[in-house]
């Protein structure tokens, strides 16, 4: 059979054309586009086997690696990492892990923190040289915060709440009672690091006495019992009830916008039996200017839409479930990657991608943005506000049936 055209199977594929030509052109059949042929489905068993050294455990956790799509195509920067293999640093009152570009190279404008505080566990009282973002993901956490017109802000969050403090505001976070918390930290600058913060007791202990005197208005003596090492997580005592540390505070006054917001109480931008978006931006958590943010919830069986963000990469936290994403970018290049608990990804700016519910249980995952605002392009909102005709053309698809594509930005497909 004479080749044919890489052009015309694909047009014939596009309308359920079966026959291919042998060699090269065997390739190019509906769902494997590309010469030379990709994917296992183009392999033997003799070539497919694996005899070197393995390991099973890890190579278990993503199967897209070990057996990619055939529409997989050229190579990408590793978009995945986990918390899972990160190393703690773990004190009296609690541990941390972390992930910068350091460790995650393709994590270019935020980093993450993972921590647990335990019943009465404090974060020591500090600053950083970057924004903070946190979302409670378990217990009952209460964070203090001061701001730049030197107004108090004292409050308990508990699970899907979240905190933003700006560059340079200084506040301490502490577990309560009775099982203290967790939460993960995004920090919008890729390369700030939890271990590498101002903390209170480093600059006392590093200050002379006599100028602590001068500053506070006590004898010098009152400094003799500091603290030489800096105590960054450790364990404290039982705060007392909240309204008594705001009473403590409330003569400084109280900040123009709140330093908490509850995400998950919102009403969902984008719900339907396939799942559900919750979004806090700029918009609705007005302290929070640099940093954006949607929980996406996709059922068993769902698809998290072909779509794109134009304005930020973002960086995912995934909270639970098992789940399998694809990002498309130029020359062509795709790459397929799977999901689980602890894990992070990364989508760069305008790069299109997908997610699919690959589990028998909800995925949940955290979309970040280094962005004052969540923006969004969908692929088939995009194609049914273009001229019927025209897209026609580009897919060898009835205009009839390109009508039928959904509208709007539906977010989550079903099955």
């Amino acid at each position: 059979m004479e080749d044919l055209s890489r052009r015309t199977v694909l047009a014939l594929s596009a309308i359920g054309g079966a026959a291919v030509a042998s060699g090269a052109a065997s390739a190019a059949t509906f769902g494997n586009p590309d010469e030379p042929a990709e994917g296992a489905i183009n392999s033997t068993p003799g070539a497919l086997s694996n005899p070197g050294p393995q390991n099973p455990a890890l190579e278990a956790q993503i199967p897209a690696f070990q057996n990619p799509p055939p529409t997989d195509v050229g190579n990408m920067p590793m978009m995945w990492s986990s918390f899972n293999i990160m190393p703690k640093r773990v004190q009296a009152g609690g541990w941390a892990r972390q992930i910068t570009a350091t460790e995650f190279p393709a994590a270019k404008e935020v980093s993450g923190v993972n921590m647990r505080l335990g019943p009465g566990g404090v974060r020591e009282m500090h600053w950083h040289l970057a924004g903070e973002w946190a979302l409670m993901t378990n217990g009952r956490c209460r964070i203090t915060v001061l701001d730049k017109d030197g107004h108090p802000y004292v409050r308990d969050v508990g699970p899907g709440d979240l905190w933003f403090f700006p560059a340079g505001y200084p506040h301490s976070l502490q577990g309560l009672g009775p099982d203290g918390c967790e939460f993960l930290i995004v920090f919008d600058d890729a390369f700030q690091s939890e271990y590498n913060t101002l903390l209170l007791t480093d600059w006392i202990a590093h200050t002379p006495p006599n100028v602590l005197a001068q500053n506070f208005g006590v004898p010098a003596e009152t400094f003799r019992n500091i603290p030489l090492h800096d105590l960054w997580i450790f364990q404290g005592q039982e705060p007392p009830p909240l309204s008594v540390d705001q009473a403590a505070v409330a003569s400084g006054g109280a900040p123009a916008e709140p330093f908490t917001f509850s995400l998950t109480a919102t009403t969902p931008v984008k719900q339907n039996e396939a799942g559900e978006v919750h979004l806090a931006d700029s918009r609705t958590f007005k302290a929070s200017k640099t940093i954006a943010a949607a929980i996406e919830t996709i059922r068993p069986g769902a698809l998290r839409r072909m779509h794109w963000h134009p304005n930020a990469d973002e960086w995912q936290y995934w909270i639970k479930g098992k789940g399998r994403m694809t990002v498309f970018n130029t020359g062509p290049r795709a790459q397929t990657i799977d999901f689980q608990a602890g894990d992070l990804g990364v989508v760069p700016k305008s790069q299109g991608h997908f997610i699919e519910n690959t589990g028998d249980e909800d995925v949940q995952v955290l979309a970040v943005f280094r962005a004052p605002e969540y923006q969004e392009v969908d692929l088939s909102d995009w194609l049914t506000h273009a001229p019927p005709e025209l897209v026609a053309q580009h897919l060898n698809i009835d205009p009839a049936v390109i009508a039928r594509f959904p509208k709007g930005q539906v977010g989550i497909q079903p099955r």
